[in-house]
């Protein structure tokens, strides 16, 4: 039976797995959504990890890196910041075409490819 760190941390490379096929099959937007659901899951393993309670129900990816601890470069802390912003907004129909005018496939493939960066230096803080 898994922990529930490595519960965690397989859920992110689940939503990880589906951000790439999203990006193959040319729906954009799902790939920002499943990208910050990847960091987010990522995130709350570590939280659980260093805290050994139960990660807060927060989507904020830069309120949950404070909570595990962390202190992103720069550039990390900007991109969660960023990514935040469309799971918040990817969650109201009325704001789904407007963002889905805002992405493409290369947007995509970029913020795929942070994430992947991102998801690596969480992992790297697991053991």
């Amino acid at each position: 039976m898994p922990t529930p760190v490595e519960h965690w941390a397989e859920q992110a490379r689940y939503d990880l797995d589906t951000a790439r096929a999203m990006l193959e099959s040319g729906r954009f937007l799902y790939v920002f959504f499943c990208c910050q659901q990847a960091l987010e899951k990522m995130l709350k393993g570590l939280i659980v990890k260093r805290t050994l309670e139960f990660p807060p129900r927060l989507h904020n990816l830069s309120r949950l890196a404070e909570a595990a601890g962390l202190a992103p470069d720069e550039a990390k802390a900007d991109f969660l910041g960023e990514l935040t912003a469309y799971y918040i907004q990817s969650r109201y129909p009325e704001a789904m075409e407007a963002l889905g005018r805002d992405v493409s496939a290369e947007t995509a493939a970029e913020t795929l490819r942070k994430t992947e960066e991102v998801l690596e230096w969480l992992k790297s803080l697991l053991p």
